[in-house]
């Protein structure tokens, strides 16, 4: 878990000084991007904006108890069921970034050639051991394997990170031997080699999304923040982070 509180304290740029506090929660796939987006908007306003990052499953089940939370960031489809709950204000909804998957080793490994589906079906295969995220993207792996026909096969060899554990400190610390994840969330990560993102034919892209929770008395607040993130001056810091703008 990572928590991180953003502030100038005054304001400057193009703010008025006066601020306020938002606090937020966002998944783990999303914290250093929201980071360094939530910093430039502190510095253009002087609004503190307290970031809390967990895993997205244990975000959106406190977002659900009632949390009091201002912001929630996820992906798209767990913003959609709070919002079908009621916890999140739905025409708050804004999608921030696209982002891919991306396979990994620990660094020094050997490489495996992921340059087409084929290739990847023989590197699961021919790993000894292997992890992915338990976000959207582990799902859609689950269902890729399946379709591959090697899922009980692999079945033994899968460590599923705890939530809020990255799948790069398991590759990093040689728990496993290949792993799966955003690929933001790898390439802030020492002791690894990032291959390169899945191919085209197996690319999964999950869409980051924003609300506004129900919790929040400071609707106004949250719609300039996410205003900022979701706008033209944040694209620079998507693509850094190894997303592209939604």
């Amino acid at each position: 878990m990572t928590s991180v509180s953003v502030s100038t304290g005054t304001g400057n740029g193009d703010g008025d000084g006066t601020g306020g506090r938002l606090r937020c929660i966002s998944s783990m796939a999303t914290r250093q991007l929201i980071d360094v987006l939530a910093s430039a908007y502190t510095k253009r306003t002087g609004w503190v904006i307290h970031i809390e990052s967990v895993g997205g499953v244990d975000a959106a089940r406190r977002v659900q108890a009632g949390e009091p939370f201002d912001v929630v960031f996820l992906a798209s489809a767990a913003l959609d069921k709070l919002i079908a709950s009621g916890h999140v204000l739905p025409m708050s909804k804004r999608e921030l970034a696209h982002s891919g998957v991306a396979v990994a080793v620990r660094a020094g490994q050997t490489a495996h050639d992921i340059s087409s589906e084929v290739a990847v079906r023989q590197a699961v295969l021919a790993a000894p051991s292997l992890s992915y995220s338990t976000g959207p993207s582990g799902v859609a792996l689950v269902q890729l394997f399946e379709r591959w026909g090697i899922a009980q096969q692999i079945q033994p060899r899968i460590t599923v990170p705890p939530p809020g554990v990255p799948v790069g400190a398991l590759l990093a610390r040689g728990e496993v031997a290949l792993g799966f994840q955003q690929f933001s969330e790898l390439i802030h990560v020492e002791g690894i080699t990032v291959l390169g993102p899945l191919p085209p034919a197996i690319q999964i892209t999950t869409t980051f999304c924003a609300g506004c929770c129900s919790t929040s008395a400071q609707a106004g607040a949250v719609q300039a923040l996410l205003d900022f993130m979701a706008g033209p001056d944040a694209a620079d810091a998507k693509r850094q982070q190894g997303m592209e703008p939604a």
